[in-house]
């Protein structure tokens, strides 16, 4: 089988194609920056390779023996708050991986065949400031946004283009919100309902798009898989759904009798996470078409079966 070499392995997305990966049959390759740490759990199975993002070195080994590069590699978005250093690293994390696999692959002789890089869905404007509102569906062939994820995703997806002035094959995948029971936001949204308190965000209207992770790892093994597939893609769910839809179902489901609703204010949550809040309170109604146009057929397309399989196991 093939050889996959991964750029922010170790996150949870990353663990998650590691392991459907291995279960196909493919050989994994996992770039860190961590390679002599005894602590660091490793897989048996997995070969890890060495890489420098600031000083732009890499293990020419690592090239060497790979046919498909995934690249997941970017301080995340909503771990810190937004001060003007962090929103930095969150960039130049990005570009400047990026920036090293387009050096490495040009360098260093190999026989890469496709490179498969993670953006995001911050690429496009907030919904509850355009003409139609909620209604209005965000496409793969709109301009990017201004703001600073709008402009943090423009330049993330420039600086992988050069790959493809090397004759390779290039997917990019505009990410939306992962749900996963190992991590990321849904666990954020499970803790208050341990006490029977369902959050809702602001005024709860604005459109979620998100992904269950399942999805997320057949996206990046469809796009390994299915050679003609090329240029930018949104990794979404058919399915949207506002902020309010979303908790009230995730609710119901970790809670049969009763929960109370509970709404926290914009003003509040920009007094308490500064400019991350706008992450939260940031509406994104973004189609499903193009990727189900080329023969991909999610496994959860709906919000209520999503949440039961990684809550329930149903």
């Amino acid at each position: 089988m093939a050889t996959v070499l991964i750029t922010g392995g170790t996150g949870m997305i990353g663990n998650h194609i590691t392991s459907l990966l291995l279960e196909k049959g493919y050989e994994v390759i996992i770039l860190t920056r961590k390679n002599n740490s005894v602590n660091e759990p490793r897989i048996p199975t997995v070969r890890y390779y060495s890489w420098d993002i600031n000083n732009q070195i890499i293990d020419p080994k690592s090239i060497e023996y790979t046919d498909y590069i995934i690249n997941l590699a970017g301080a995340g978005v909503a771990d810190k708050r937004w001060t003007e250093r962090r929103k930095k690293e969150i960039v130049e994390s990005r570009v400047n991986s990026s920036k090293l696999i387009v050096t490495a692959l040009t360098n260093y002789p190999n026989k890469v065949k496709a490179i498969i890089s993670a953006s995001a869905i911050g690429w496009y404007a907030d919904n509850q400031f355009l003409k139609g509102g909620e209604n209005f569906t965000h496409t793969e062939d709109e301009l990017p946004d201004t703001s600073f994820l709008g402009n943090t995703c423009k330049l993330w997806e420039e600086s992988i283009l050069p790959v493809e002035e090397l004759e390779k094959r290039l997917i990019r995948y505009r990410i939306g919100i992962v749900l996963s029971n190992k991590g990321g936001a849904l666990m954020k949204f499970l803790k208050p309902l341990k006490f029977c308190i369902a959050p809702i965000m602001g005024n709860g209207k604005q459109i979620m798009s998100w992904i269950h992770i399942d999805d997320l790892c057949r996206l990046f093994v469809f796009a390994i898989e299915n050679q003609n597939l090329k240029g930018v893609f949104n990794a979404v769910s058919p399915e949207p759904v506002s902020n309010l839809n979303f908790i009230k179902k995730l609710a119901a489901i970790t809670n049969n009798r009763w929960f109370f609703l509970v709404y926290i204010p914009s003003k509040f949550l920009k007094i308490i996470l500064g400019k991350m809040s706008i992450e939260i309170l940031k509406s994104t109604n973004v189609s499903a078409l193009k990727i189900q146009s080329e023969g991909f057929v999610f496994k959860y397309p709906d919000l209520e079966n999503a949440l039961n399989k990684l809550i329930k196991g149903d």
